[in-house]
């Protein structure tokens, strides 16, 4: 049986947020030396091998017949176009956008499982933080231009197409969810939907690597710390963690953490790139955070009201 959010738990989830948040920044980070997206598909050929060896060799956990070539190429599929989208996002938009752009999945997610799970129906608070998410979404698109605001100097001139990116991936990493969430993979060990994830982002971005020319590497430090903490921290490790973690504590309260996510995103941006926060983004940033939290967070903040007029009684 699952328990509550604990101390630990927080503590852990704390961390994992600071390493997905740091994702977007080690990809951009060793831009100069290696495009995002090959560093992408680098990162999980490596973790493909070595997730299949865990599996293999140290945890031999029986995996599903049949899944890789079904619904196993799907969210694969989906896991490696979103990743493919991060990495492009990256190359005109700033972290900060692309991680709070990133994090409107649970939106997605909520909105795809309406119509597939009756359990999963949305009640009145959870489609007013959907129609907030999407405010601060608009907000953040149109406010500058609406308001005739001048982009900053380092502002690439395609940042909107940046922004478009991170949206379609955030996006994809909601149609992941609801595929893992309806399909035989909600039973399969975790080291078998890590391996469909990776082997098939390591397919999906190497094709549009070589097509595109983004191969040129010059080797440096940075670049090789970037890739380790990619490999190890944030491909390997996090995600092992984070599937324990599921294991042991309520769904939902762990959910509500992980919007840490995006608000280490935007200050470890503006703090280790000097990127410049608009303003705009920033209240548009704010309204899409409150509405993903009222979407994800609902049953906890229905518990919480609960309990509080129980005490008053």
């Amino acid at each position: 049986m699952r328990k509550a959010v604990d101390g630990s738990a927080v503590s852990i989830m704390v961390v994992l947020c600071l390493i997905w948040a740091m994702q977007q920044i080690a990809l951009k980070g060793a831009a100069d030396y290696m495009a995002p997206a090959l560093q992408v598909a680098l990162r999980s050929g490596v973790v493909a091998v070595l997730i299949f060896v865990i599996h293999r060799c140290w945890l031999h956990d029986a995996w599903l017949p049949g899944i890789l070539g079904r619904s196993g190429l799907v969210v694969g599929s989906l896991f490696g176009l979103e990743f493919l989208l991060i990495a492009e996002a990256l190359r005109y938009t700033s972290t900060s956008h692309v991680v709070v752009f990133l994090y409107t999945a649970p939106i997605f997610v909520a909105i795809g499982l309406h119509g597939f799970l009756p359990d999963e129906r949305l009640n009145r608070l959870q489609w007013i933080g959907i129609a907030l998410a999407f405010l601060g979404i608009a907000l953040a698109f149109l406010w500058p231009t609406l308001s005739g605001a001048a982009p900053s100097d380092n502002a690439h001139p395609l940042s909107w197409l940046g922004d478009v990116l991170a949206l379609g991936a955030g996006a994809l990493w909601g149609g992941t969810t609801i595929v893992l969430r309806t399909t035989k993979l909600k039973t399969a060990p975790v080291t078998q939907v890590l391996f469909c994830q990776m082997w098939l982002t390591f397919a999906v971005v190497s094709v549009f690597v070589l097509f595109t020319g983004q191969t040129d590497i010059t080797l440096s430090t940075t670049l090789g710390v970037s890739l380790i903490f990619q490999i190890l921290l944030v491909s390997l490790l996090s995600y092992f963690v984070w599937f324990w973690l599921l294991e042991r504590y309520l769904a939902a309260r762990l959910g509500v953490l992980t919007f840490m996510t995006p608000i280490f995103g935007l200050i470890l941006g503006a703090w280790l790139l000097d990127e410049r926060v608009e303003k705009s983004f920033l209240v548009g940033a704010c309204l899409v955070l409150v509405g993903v939290f009222l979407v994800n967070g609902q049953a906890w903040l229905q518990k919480k009201v609960w309990a509080k007029s129980q005490r008053n009684l």
